[in-house]
């Protein structure tokens, strides 16, 4: 991402300003101003003038889709779901200037709500936050007609479980893995896969969590829609408890077994209401979670450990541990992992904890 791709983002916003503002042409002249990177090639930067605020996307084409994610956009307005408006695109450079949600994350605030130590009030806002996401995955869920997305197939859930293997365990652990230790890998992500493509299948954002949700201004979104929901642009038609347990069992934040199952069936009672979970028991919604949060569990393994290899982003490395205790807190409930389980802690987990600092 060299300083020049910023220098023509930044003439082309103020173009693009000057136009949607209907202020003479070369009048504009605003400096762009960092927001974040991301864990892609994305860059966002914010534009203000006239007391108001855009975010600027720098977006290369040869590493991301930005007609996909102007398409998911609109969906997800459609659906009613606070997705940010798209003022201007340019596919060609790849530059995008969008709607400002601001920067109060889910994260921060969350974070902060906890390290207090939660009591009546912080827990019930802790809540409150999760039931806004909540709702808005129902909404997205409920309105989002998913052959409008590519379908998460076995071959999808299958490349992103391989990168523990080739990435987590080979090229970050250094794990010389043999035939047989291939196959039981091989048959616990076919186990994945067969619990994934059994559920009902519906609208994934595949991201849903603290750091892709706003707390929006009241001011400014005086409309009772809930969380401002950003990085959606790989949304695909997948399992629907797909984001709830991206949600829940955040790779950033953790929350306790009782709080987790308390929303998990807030949703679960919303969802059923729906008509979205087909019919699923309680139990087997459970199941479903559980399942679903595994697989992920293993791409995210493997994308952090990527991310921290080949992009030289090693504080992903940081949240690897997290990911591991969740998965080992609930790969010891189901017999059909108990193969690759007892695997897991002989001979992955005893070169985890010396390089991640373990405290299992």
């Amino acid at each position: 991402m060299s300083d020049s791709r910023k220098a023509q983002l930044n003439d082309w916003v103020n173009g693009q300003l000057s136009q949607l503002l209907e202020l003479d042409p070369g009048s504009v002249d605003v400096e762009l101003t960092t927001v974040s990177g991301d864990a892609s090639f994305r860059r966002y930067f914010r534009a203000q003038l006239l007391e108001k605020s855009f975010i600027a996307v720098d977006a290369p084409p040869d590493n991301e889709n930005s007609e996909l994610f102007v398409e998911i956009a609109g969906y997800l307005r459609e659906a009613g779901v606070k997705s940010p408006k798209v003022f201007a695109k340019n596919y060609l450079d790849g530059f995008l200037l969008l709607e400002d949600f601001g920067d109060s994350l889910y994260l921060p605030r969350l974070l902060t709500l906890q390290e207090g130590g939660l009591d009546a009030i912080s827990e019930y806002q802790v809540e409150s936050l999760y039931k806004d996401a909540i709702r808005a995955l129902i909404k997205m869920q409920s309105n989002v007609d998913k052959k409008r997305l590519a379908p998460y197939t076995r071959e999808k859930l299958r490349t992103e479980m391989q990168l523990f293997e080739d990435w987590f365990c080979g090229r970050y652990l250094g794990l010389d893995l043999n035939a047989a230790e291939r196959e039981l890998i091989s048959d616990t992500f076919t186990f994945l896969e067969e619990a994934a493509l059994g559920q009902a299948q519906l609208a994934v954002h595949r991201d849903y969590h603290s750091r892709n949700l706003l707390i929006l201004d009241d001011a400014k979104f005086p409309e009772d829609s809930g969380p401002g929901i950003i990085d959606f642009q790989d949304a695909m038609a997948g399992a629907y408890s797909y984001d709830l347990v991206s949600l829940l069992r955040d790779c950033y934040i953790r929350w306790s077994p009782d709080l987790v199952e308390s929303l998990a069936l807030y949703y679960f009672e919303l969802a059923t209401a729906a008509g979205l979970a087909e019919g699923a028991s309680l139990s087997q919604f459970r199941r479903d979670f559980d399942l679903m949060g595994l697989q992920r569990n293993f791409k995210v393994m493997g994308i952090f450990s990527r991310l921290c290899i080949r992009d030289n982003k090693s504080q992903y490395l940081a949240d690897i541990p997290l990911v591991i205790q969740y998965f080992l807190e609930v790969a010891c409930e189901y017999e059909e992992m108990a193969p690759f389980l007892d695997w897991f802690e002989t001979k992955v987990l005893v070169v985890a904890k010396a390089k991640l600092n373990l405290e299992h």
